[in-house]
């Protein structure tokens, strides 16, 4: 009787290694299908790696904490952002100021957060109907194609070649694979350009295996602010989106439940956090919403499980010299693929909304289209007592008016 006992107990403790591994898979599995779209916006725009990861593990905790540890979410790095953090970048010549505008960008999340708690969220989107924030995601996408084509034109063979193997994974891939074809078609790429001897390792030999992320505080510039802040409008229907369909593969409305105010106030809170610190601002994952649904495995201990994980990661310096070292033409190559997929994401938002083709949401698309992707050419300027002129263009003043062009034509 006594050594059935025995066996009972150690078949028990067998069983909890087991689930300790298997949990451990888990998480490690989220970390991967996180990593290549997080640490892409930090190479893309010239900001940390390492400190984007940190960012994101970061950012991630702070978003359980908001909302009651119930919601099964990874946050990345948002690539809405890109194009203003690029053009602080461009401006300013100093990364700190693009910092700045996604602290003040974060805390206009919070501030939508308690707004919505007060009001509704039925009277916000009223605001944001799918014919104004569709075109402006596809917005962000458009943008964004002629910097992956900057990249690309370097080496036209490894970006066709990247390319081709991401979405051939994309779309040919089963389960897991598929989850990582922006993993697959870095690493493809990467190896041709080592093939074709065209990578620099130098960053990899001169970085320490363990150091110390760069992490800098944000400085503040109304200019710097008015390109980046308003991001947060074409955001906020995302957010939306993601929330929405974690909950769909989940089975549960979190919605409703923490909240949406919390969903936002986590959003808000670790963009505000990785502003703070050096990192891009952070956004809910669809990536890890897909190995959610492969996996069935829906328990947010495992998110925060990656989280920790991720921060580690972000202090081991050959990582950091790793990623550096991947060469333009590659990174020129899945640019195209991933910034394609932002303005499908567009035209699917104005298809699964089911918008009216009528005359009046006509005007409003086409407004928003034509004005966020002529910013040369449109925008107005808001003078600032005593130091500067704010230009406001591109996607910014785009949305600006498309929501007051939808207000105007449909007032009812």
């Amino acid at each position: 009787m006594q050594e059935k006992i025995v066996l009972k107990g150690q078949l028990a403790q067998e069983l909890t290694l087991f689930e300790r591994l298997k949990r451990i898979i888990l998480a490690v599995q989220h970390l991967i299908a996180m990593f290549g779209a997080t640490v892409l916006v930090p190479i893309l725009t010239g900001l940390d790696p390492s400190v984007a990861i940190f960012s994101a593990g970061l950012g991630t905790m702070i978003f359980h904490l908001c909302t009651k540890k119930k919601v099964p979410v990874f946050l990345g790095s948002s690539f809405a952002f890109i194009p203003g953090i690029i053009a602080v970048k461009q401006s300013f010549g100093d990364l700190r100021y693009a910092q700045g505008g996604i602290v003040v960008a974060g805390l206009i999340y919070v501030l939508v957060s308690l707004v919505v708690q007060r009001i509704g969220v039925e009277r916000i989107k009223r605001f944001l109907p799918a014919q104004v924030v569709g075109p402006m995601i596809m917005v962000i996408g458009l943008n964004l194609v002629p910097v992956a084509y900057n990249s690309a034109k370097t080496n036209y063979l490894v970006s066709i070649a990247t390319l081709l193997v991401a979405v051939m994974v994309t779309l040919f891939g089963k389960g897991l694979l598929k989850q990582l074809s922006i993993i697959v078609g870095v690493a493809f790429g990467y190896i041709l350009s080592a093939a074709l001897g065209i990578v620099d390792t130098s960053s990899i030999s001169a970085a320490k295996l363990i150091e110390i992320p760069h992490f800098t505080l944000p400085k503040f510039d109304l200019a710097a602010i008015a390109i980046i802040a308003p991001v947060v409008l074409a955001v906020f229907m995302e957010h939306i989106g993601d929330i929405t369909t974690n909950g769909q593969v989940v089975g549960q409305d979190f919605i409703k439940d923490p909240g949406l105010n919390r969903t936002l106030l986590g959003d808000g809170l670790a963009t505000m956090a990785a502003g703070f610190i050096g990192g891009p601002a952070n956004t809910t994952y669809g990536e890890n919403t897909g190995v959610l649904a492969i996996t069935k495995n829906y328990d947010p201990s495992i998110l925060r499980m990656t989280a920790v994980f991720a921060m580690i990661l972000g202090f081991i310096g050959k990582v950091g010299g790793v990623l550096k070292s991947i060469p333009v033409p590659v990174m020129g190559g899945i640019s195209f693929m991933l910034y394609s997929m932002i303005a499908l994401i567009g035209v699917q938002t104005i298809k699964n909304s089911k918008v009216k083709f009528n005359v009046k949401n006509i005007i409003v698309m086409a407004t928003v289209l034509i004005l966020g992707l002529l910013p040369s050419y449109t925008g107005i300027n808001i003078g600032i007592p005593v130091t500067e002129t704010v230009k406001i263009q591109g996607l910014s003043f785009a949305a600006i008016v498309g929501v007051i062009v939808n207000l105007v034509l449909n007032r009812e």
